[in-house]
């Protein structure tokens, strides 16, 4: 697990003035491979390779990077790690490939020596992102893994091609010059409070999608950044992955039980291979219980859990945790997210994430990997296990306002999400008889508007894109189609179910470009390896093969999973409402947080630019007066502004 960055720069360059900024690029990105440093420039062709690691598998100089395949033709930085990639290297020790080390890195580039680069991807599960250099061909290929666990920015500027695991390294090369943010981005990040990819916040930087490579052709420099996004090319597909097991169910819920559990137990086994400690991250939810479990029954000796604990109730789901840890035998730590400490962290979030980044529970996400940090280079995490698997409790809400959306005629939804706050009430009153049973007893005047906004869609895509979308045109950006948001131009495959669509959109969006950057920033930003063995591409495949019914039934998610757990875990332990990993951002910015809300939103132009400034003001003070909830909203508004104010002034 390390950090990558480089250059190309289509022309040759002087040995010592391409590597002071190849290492420049690398030092912006220490945090993320704190124990070496690797600098590979070829003056001739202008390519530089630069790498930053984090020593987890052979932590001698033979797993070192850059590194060059036996036959000198590829030379490789990489980020991440290939699981079960000890078969893969006894495959290519039984094709008479000799090995002088023991990391996966050289079992991949052996690999590359052996197939190509696009065949040895196909050999090649876990989370990566690299950049491979091909002497032969005169070409450098960017990858990152099927699912979007790594990242990987590139970016042209001044005429030069920039790359690295975060923007901070492209802006550190002295051609990256002034930066200049992407309106489509802007757009997006009002919507959903996340960059999706291709875009990144800069323009002429991407944002490499999830199983997907670019090829650079050195003696055909790309003319603009446009043409990056052109070339992008696909050697992985969720959505014919997704086909495929719809296509090719399993015979029986017994076999696709079976095949689960085999599947996440391998993956568990395969992510256990290090060179140092594998602790987890223990939340008490089902997903990361499973983990937890299957690790400490395949482990020598007590697996080490962290988890947080609030001082918000809502929020707090440490006892529960450490109820499941004192079953499972772990030895279990936690850190107690206190506000002064979330409010201590809030000025390095710009830092830590680089984009404008609105996920509230990156604060706690961050603090547990400080924790985590302290005693272990490597933790196991749950994540994935709500996009494979049905897990999302808005799933349920989503199919009642397809119902609702039945019963209420457009127009009158219309008027509904656009009613003051002060009418919500009376009208909340008159709407409710209509309203589905799954929808009565969680809506509160400060839903209506919202759901109102939903149901006035004319279908389920236009609806779940309204339901990520919390800023939208007039209230916020609007720069074209791209501004309608992410989640209506995703091609899907045919004939899928409602919630088959819900989760190929978020196993496709939400998941790399929310739930994934979150934790890999969080966790790199402290030298933190964080493995997740339900993003395995060989249990994603059997999720989507199995019977719906294992998946979601009825209102009920991740039916494996919870049989799974079954047999691990009594019951009462972990079966409860879902509370999610956040913070109590309404209580907070009326509270400790409002003087500093206050001053970002009295006078800024850079929230002014993207953000209706009336309509800031109305909710700010909707908020304060505690007529509405607009917490998130404003919490959209605060994280843009900080990050402006960090990489933009």
């Amino acid at each position: 697990m390390c950090g990558i960055a480089g250059f190309l720069a289509f022309q040759p360059v002087a040995a010592a003035q391409g590597r002071h900024m190849l290492k420049t690029m690398c030092d912006s990105i220490l945090h993320r491979g704190p124990d070496a440093e690797g600098l590979f420039v070829d003056p001739d062709s202008g390519v530089a390779l630069g790498h930053r690691r984090l020593s987890i598998v052979d932590l001698s100089e033979t797993g070192a990077q850059p590194m060059t395949s036996p036959s000198g033709r590829y030379t490789i930085v990489y980020n991440g790690e290939i699981y079960g990639f000890l078969d893969l290297r006894q495959k290519l020790q039984d094709m008479g490939v000799t090995f002088r080390g023991t990391s996966d890195t050289e079992v991949l580039l052996a690999a590359m020596d052996q197939w190509d680069i696009r065949e040895a991807l196909a050999h090649a599960h876990g989370m990566f992102a690299f950049a491979v250099y091909d002497r032969k061909l005169r070409r450098v290929v960017f990858a990152r893994d099927r699912l979007g666990k790594k990242p990987l920015y590139v970016g042209l500027r001044s005429g030069t091609l920039l790359f690295g695991s975060e923007l901070k390294a492209l802006r550190a090369h002295a051609d990256f010059g002034t930066p200049q943010a992407c309106r489509k981005a802007q757009a997006q990040y009002v919507r959903f409070g996340f960059v999706p990819a291709p875009l990144s916040i800069y323009a002429d930087v991407i944002k490499l999608p999830a199983g997907a490579l670019i090829e650079i052709q050195l003696d055909a420099p790309p003319p603009s950044a446009s043409a990056l996004t052109d070339n992008i090319e696909t050697f992985w597909d969720l959505r014919q992955c997704a086909a495929d097991g719809l296509a090719n169910p399993f015979t029986n819920t017994t076999e696709a039980l079976d095949t689960i559990e085999a599947e996440l137990s391998r993956a568990v086994q395969d992510r256990m291979v290090a060179d140092v400690p594998v602790g987890t991250f223990l939340s008490g939810g089902i997903d990361s219980t499973l983990i937890t479990a299957i690790m400490q029954e395949l482990a020598p000796s007590k697996v080490t859990s962290f988890t947080v604990r609030f001082e918000d109730n809502q929020t707090n789901e440490a006892d529960h945790a450490a109820a499941i840890a004192s079953y499972l035998g772990t030895d279990h730590h936690e850190v107690t997210a206190t506000p002064r400490m979330a409010f201590d962290l809030l000025g390095s979030l710009p830092q830590v994430y680089d984009e404008p980044f609105a996920d509230p529970s990156a604060i706690p996400t961050l603090l547990v990997s400080q924790l985590a940090r302290e005693q272990l280079k490597v933790v196991m995490s749950g994540d994935g296990g709500d996009e494979s698997f049905g897990g999302y409790e808005r799933y349920a809400r989503m199919l009642a306002m397809q119902r609702l959306a039945r019963k209420l005629p457009r127009p009158a939804a219309a008027a509904l999400a656009a009613a003051p706050g002060g009418v919500s009430k009376a009208l909340l009153a008159a709407v409710r008889p209509v309203l589905p049973s799954s929808l009565r007893g969680q809506l509160t005047p400060d839903r209506l508007s919202k759901v109102a906004d939903i149901v006035r869609h004319p279908d389920l895509r236009s609806r779940y894109n309204a339901m990520f979308s919390l800023w939208t045109p007039p209230e916020g950006l609007c720069d074209g189609p791209d501004a309608q948001g992410a989640y209506l131009t995703r091609d899907l495959p045919e004939g899928l179910t409602d919630v088959n669509t819900m989760m190929m959109l978020d196993s496709g969006i939400y998941l790399p470009e929310g739930i994934l950057v979150k934790v890999d920033r969080a966790s790199m930003s402290v030298g933190l390896e964080v493995r997740a063995p339900l993003l395995d591409d060989r249990v994603v495949a059997a999720a989507w093969r199995s019977p719906g019914a294992l998946r979601y039934d009825g209102s009920v998610g991740k039916v494996a999973l919870r049989q799974l757990v079954d047999k691990r875990i009594p019951k009462q332990l972990y079966d409860r409402p879902k509370q999610g990993f956040g913070v109590p951002m309404n209580e907070w910015l009326r509270g400790p947080l409002r003087d500093v809300a206050q001053s970002v939103f009295d006078a800024n132009d850079s929230v002014t630019e993207i953000f209706e400034p009336s309509v800031l003001k109305r909710r700010w003070r909707e908020h304060l007066d505690g007529d509405r909830n607009w917490g998130p909203h404003l919490w959209f508004v605060l994280m843009y502004s900080f990050w402006h104010k960090e990489w933009m002034t």
